[in-house]
C-alpha cells in the first residue's frame, strides 16, 4: 500500500478526454429530460417540508473518532494517485473508493427511490454537480456536514461559503470548480478575443461552436446582455436565446457542443469556443495557440460538490474526508492531478511545491481580477429547469 509519500499527484494529458463524463450533464440536455419525465410533482411529493437539509434531527456528536468503512462514489478521472491510500493510513479508516457516478441525472433516476424511502445506496459520501446537489438538499436527503469536525472547512474560497445555494456551506461541500468561458486560436483569429461579441465578428462565420449545456451556454450571453444570474427569469433566458437563433440562422454559429469542441478546435473548424477552463489547460499541451479567457463582460462557474446523503452508514467518516480534502497540502495534490481550479483559497504555494507551472496557471489558479469577473447560477427550480432548458433546446435542438 502506498505512504503519503508515494503519491504521484500529476495526470497524463488524456484527462481531457475523460472529463467529458463529467462535464456534459451539468443541468443540460438529460436535465431537461429528467424533469420532462419526473416532472416537479415527484420532487415535491418526495421532498421535506423544511426545503432543505436532512428530515431528521442528528444524533449529537459523541465525539467519538470515525471509524469502520467509508464508502464513496466519485466520477472517473477525479483523484489523485495514492490520495485514497495516503487517507486511509492517517485515519485508520478504510475506504471501498469507486468511480461510478458516470452522470448527473442517471445517479439520480437510480437512487431516487431508495433515497425517497431512506434506504441505503451503498455510499456514505458523493460528489455530484451543484445543480444536483441543490436538489439532493432541497428534498431532505442530505445531512448536514459538521463544523466541529471539518475544521479546515476554513480554508474554503469566501465566495464559495457565501454562496446563495447553500450559505455557509452546511450541506454543499466544494470538490473542484472551473470556469466557463471563450476558447479561441490565436493563430486563426489575428488578434486577442476579449468580448462575448468577438463571437458575432462576420470573419468568424461558421466556425462559431456554443455548448448545448443551458447554463453554461447561456450564462455568457445573458451576463453580456447585462442580465443577472442572480435571479434569473424566463425574460432573460428568451432575450439569450433570441440573440442566439440570430446568430444561428445568420451561420455564424457552426454548432452546439458538449465537450467535443476540443476536436473542432484541433481540426480547425471552429477558431472560437464556448469552453471549460480544464479542458482547455490539457488542449493546450498540443496547441500552444489555443487560448482562454473569461470575457470582460463576466464568466461562469461550474462546481462539483461532496455531500453525505442521509442514507450514510459512515457520518463521521465522511467528515474525516471532507477535512482531509480541505488540507492544502492535501488539496494540492488533487488540484495538481484534475487541473481544475481549487475551491480553497490560498493554494499558490502548495501548488508550487509540487509544480511551479501549475502553481503560475491562470487556468488553473486564477489571479483575483479574474475570479472577480465570474458568477454562479442560483439553485433553480424544476419548474425553471424544465422552462429554461424547453426554450434553450429551440435552438440547439436538445
Amino acid at each position: 500500500m502506498p505512504t503519503p509519500h508515494d503519491i504521484d499527484p500529476r495526470r497524463p494529458a488524456h484527462l481531457a478526454t475523460n472529463r467529458a463524463s463529467r462535464r456534459r450533464f451539468l443541468g443540460g440536455g438529460a436535465a431537461a429530460a429528467a424533469a420532462l419525465v419526473l416532472g416537479p410533482s415527484f420532487l415535491t411529493a418526495c421532498g421535506s417540508d423544511s426545503g432543505s437539509g436532512s428530515t431528521d434531527t442528528a444524533a449529537p456528536d459523541d465525539g467519538s473518532p470515525a471509524t469502520g468503512t467509508l464508502r464513496i462514489s466519485n466520477w472517473p478521472y477525479y483523484m489523485a494517485d495514492g490520495f485514497v491510500a495516503a487517507f486511509q493510513t492517517a485515519s485508520g479508516l478504510t475506504v471501498d473508493y469507486k468511480e461510478d457516478f458516470n452522470d448527473n441525472e442517471e445517479w439520480f433516476a437510480k437512487f431516487k427511490e431508495p433515497l425517497s424511502r431512506k434506504q441505503d445506496i451503498g455510499a456514505d459520501l458523493v460528489i455530484p454537480s451543484e445543480f444536483m446537489a441543490a436538489r439532493l438538499m432541497n428534498l431532505g436527503w442530505l445531512n448536514e456536514i459538521s463544523e466541529e469536525r471539518v475544521p479546515n472547512k476554513k480554508n474554503l474560497r469566501t465566495d464559495l461559503v457565501d454562496a446563495a445555494i447553500d450559505p455557509g456551506r452546511k450541506f454543499l461541500a466544494p470538490y473542484m470548480s472551473g470556469m466557463v468561458g471563450i476558447a479561441y486560436n490565436k493563430a486563426a483569429t489575428g488578434r486577442p478575443i476579449t468580448s462575448l461579441d468577438d463571437l458575432w465578428d462576420p470573419a468568424f462565420r461558421g466556425q462559431v461552436s456554443l455548448l448545448s449545456d443551458m447554463q453554461d451556454g447561456l450564462g455568457l450571453v445573458m451576463l453580456a446582455q447585462g442580465s443577472s444570474l442572480d435571479d434569473p427569469s424566463i425574460e432573460s433566458i428568451q432575450k439569450a436565446v433570441d440573440l442566439i437563433r440570430e446568430h444561428k440562422d445568420s451561420g455564424q454559429i457552426r454548432r452546439f457542443t458538449g465537450n467535443d469542441y476540443g476536436d473542432d478546435l484541433a481540426a480547425g473548424n471552429v477558431v472560437i469556443a464556448q469552453a471549460y477552463s480544464g479542458d482547455v489547460v490539457q488542449l493546450q499541451a498540443d496547441n500552444p495557440d489555443l487560448e482562454f479567457v473569461v470575457p470582460d463582460s463576466g464568466g461562469t462557474w461550474f462546481i462539483d460538490n461532496q455531500v453525505i446523503p442521509y442514507t450514510t452508514q459512515n457520518q463521521k467518516g465522511a467528515e474525516a474526508w471532507i477535512d482531509y480534502v480541505y488540507d492544502r497540502p492535501n488539496y494540492a495534490k488533487l488540484v495538481a492531478a484534475t487541473q481544475f481550479v481549487p475551491v480553497l483559497s490560498d493554494m499558490t504555494d502548495e501548488l508550487a511545491k509540487i509544480d511551479p507551472a501549475i502553481a503560475g496557471n491562470p487556468l488553473v489558479n486564477p489571479p483575483s481580477d479574474v475570479l472577480a469577473k465570474l458568477h454562479a447560477w442560483p439553485a433553480l427550480s424544476d419548474e425553471q429547469t424544465q422552462e429554461f432548458n424547453a426554450a434553450y433546446a429551440t435552438i440547439t435542438g436538445g
